[in-house]
């Protein structure tokens, strides 16, 4: 298959992915008006620990930051996004939010069952705008961008795991299971699945065969242990049964 690289659909498709994530909101499982500005401040807070988590991950990952020393600030700027630091970094900043803002609520699992779904689509952006390459590969479903090299489908790849991952987070939320633990299990899925894929995917490789973005996969792994171990399976009376 040949795609014809568009950035200008990959950035309407990433701001769509954006819009999808807050379309529904999640805090309407929660019934004290007060917790719920709360909630709300934390994930605003949350949003921003995301977005530089996402670009330090980036230019370490894509750039070599640290090591290699940025040319400007348009590097920054202009670096894209990744989304292992996306989630590390809004992870560890909602953690450290919550005691300041004295948010005793676990994390909204609503909200977990309904982020593989915007990552899909951010994904579909990144296949349409061809980014996130995979390493050359002739086979039934490689795919071919401008440069015509035929290579690992790696963003169609991600596309089906994070469509799995909703499909089976909505199952969870609708039995209410694994309360408050479902994003901290998504952690250690997408670790997992990302750790592997890498070896598919066109990334620099400073570590031999392993990139940076493994190395971040590892860290989604042990938060995500870390947390379903901690995380108590007691509901609040605060939050409404899940209709979702």
């Amino acid at each position: 298959m040949t795609i014809h690289e568009d950035p200008d659909i990959y950035r309407y498709i990433v701001l769509a992915s954006f819009a999808l994530l807050f379309a529904f909101p999640a805090s309407k499982v929660i019934t004290d008006k007060a917790l719920r500005r709360r909630y709300h401040i934390v994930q605003a807070i949350t949003l921003v620990g995301a977005i530089v988590g996402a670009k330090i991950a980036l230019l370490m990952g894509d750039r070599g930051w640290p090591v290699v020393p940025l040319e400007s600030w348009r590097d920054v700027v202009y670096s894209g996004r990744s989304i292992t630091g996306g989630l590390i970094g809004g992870l560890l900043t909602a953690e450290l939010a919550k005691p300041l803002l004295r948010y005793p609520l676990p994390p909204n699992d609503h909200f977990a069952a309904k982020l593989p779904f915007s990552i899909a689509l951010g994904r579909v952006g990144c296949l349409l705008g061809g980014c996130c390459r995979g390493l050359p590969h002739e086979g039934l479903f490689s795919i071919r961008y401008d440069d015509g090299i035929d290579r690992w489908p790696a963003p169609a790849i991600e596309i089906v795991f994070q469509l799995a991952a909703g499909a089976l987070f909505i199952g969870l939320v609708r039995r209410g299971l694994l309360k408050g633990r479902v994003f901290s299990l998504y952690l250690v899925l997408y670790g997992v699945f990302r750790f592997g894929t890498e070896f598919l995917r066109a990334t620099p490789k400073p570590f031999g065969v392993v990139s940076v973005y493994q190395v971040l996969s590892l860290v989604m792994i042990a938060l995500g242990v870390g947390f379903l171990l901690a995380r108590s399976r007691v509901s609040s009376p605060i939050l409404q049964p899940s209709s979702t």
